[in-house]
């Protein structure tokens, strides 16, 4: 294995206790982990060197929330919204049946498409989900195509219940057969826990049928209006709890006292004309958060973590630092992973350069594409593109 030295950084953001953040820094990528961390005139020898010119270095953004797995357009669902329709969530069975009759190559070819385009933006680590077979065949092939270029898939088969379906057998169809046959070729299990989709009954039996299987949990929860996702969530110990638009008292004090990491999806707020979830109530109370961009066709067609990042600190009060940590360190935390969303030495070297002197800019400067360079697990994906 080959050492990069990234030299000249102007403003290294590491998200950890050790260093935090240093002002003419370097570090060292061995192979595909972090060697070393520390000021530049202080940096040891490596086989190779890059210059950052006096730009920002953070770590990668790792994006928890997305459902890439897909096929079929929600243009005209999406200016119907805009024009003044309400969000219902009732639009997942357009793309349902959309990636049903799609194949099996034209579903990876979008799934790739939209993980470089991701990349291309500072996103090192992403997860995906399936739910839009809900079938135990389109289920299953959607798990082994997510697999193919996401770095954690997440079952979603309770995403919606399809259309002329009873709620309670299809639930059965989810426990007694979705699960065994998924299970492989997945590490998470999610729930639609939300008026429309599955009541909290149904979403408890499908995430203890998921633990039984060895799958983390993750929860949809209080995005289309107050329900029982976030308590839910707590209960079991899922690993996150993603929308939190609507957040009772004790929901904010229930993440507060809990492991459980509630992800923001500030994009898709934005686009279903939803209320931004109150992250400076969650953080203020003790609450780990993170942020997501939640790519998909009909509610957040976005991959641009900078954008929820951007969204976070101008709509939602938080500063750039903790709106970082949250497309960060945070969203590691609510996947398990303690590897990565730092750069401390040992760390998986997903490294973002930007543009920039700062990491303020990327709220100083909303829209405007800021990523220099990405390396990947060490490997430069984007190096040397601006």
């Amino acid at each position: 294995m080959t050492t990069t030295l990234i030299t000249n950084i102007a403003e290294l953001t590491t998200n950890t206790a050790e260093h935090g953040t240093l002002r003419d820094a370097a570090l060292v990528i061995d192979g595909d982990r972090v060697a070393w961390v520390g000021p530049a005139s202080s940096a040891p020898a490596a086989d190779t060197r890059h210059d950052a010119g006096g730009r920002a270095v953070l770590p990668g953004w790792v994006d928890s929330h997305t459902h890439l797995v897909f096929a079929g357009d929600r243009t005209a669902e999406f200016a119907a919204r805009m024009a003044g329709k309400p969000y219902t969530a009732g639009g997942i069975a357009t793309t349902v049946a959309a990636t049903r009759a799609a194949t099996d190559d034209e579903l990876a070819a979008v799934l790739r498409r939209h993980v470089a385009e991701a990349v291309a933006q500072g996103t090192t680590y992403i997860e995906t989900k399936t739910g839009y077979g809900l079938t135990v065949a389109d289920e299953l092939r959607s798990a082994r195509i997510a697999g193919s270029a996401a770095d954690e898939v997440t079952f979603l088969g309770a995403h919606l219940v399809p259309p002329g379906s009873d709620p309670d057998s299809y639930v059965d169809l989810v426990i007694a057969e979705m699960l065994p046959a998924v299970a492989p070729y997945v590490g998470w299990a999610d729930v639609f826990c939300e008026t429309g989709a599955f009541d909290a009954d149904q979403s408890r039996a499908v995430l203890q049928a998921a633990a039984a299987h060895g799958l983390g949990l993750r929860v949809h929860g209080n995005q289309l209006g107050p329900g029982p996702g976030v308590a839910l969530a707590v209960e079991l110990g899922a690993a996150s709890v993603d929308h939190c638009t609507y957040l009772s008292q004790s929901d904010v004090d229930a993440l507060a006292g809990s492991d459980t990491v509630a992800t923001l999806l500030p994009a898709c707020d934005l686009s279903t004309r939803q209320p931004l979830p109150d992250a400076r109530r969650l953080i203020d109370a003790g609450a780990t958060i993170a942020l997501a961009t939640n790519c998909n066709p009909g509610s957040s067609y976005t991959t641009s973590m900078a954008y929820c990042v951007t969204t976070a600190v101008l709509q939602m009060r938080l500063s750039i630092t903790e709106a970082v940590a949250a497309a960060t360190i945070g969203a590691a935390k609510s996947l398990n992973r303690t590897d990565i969303g730092h750069l401390g030495v040992g760390a998986r070297a997903d490294v973002h350069l930007i543009d920039a002197p700062s990491i303020t800019h990327l709220a100083y400067r909303p829209g405007i594409p800021l990523t220099h360079a990405v390396w990947r697990a060490g490997n430069p994906s984007t190096l040397g593109k601006r």
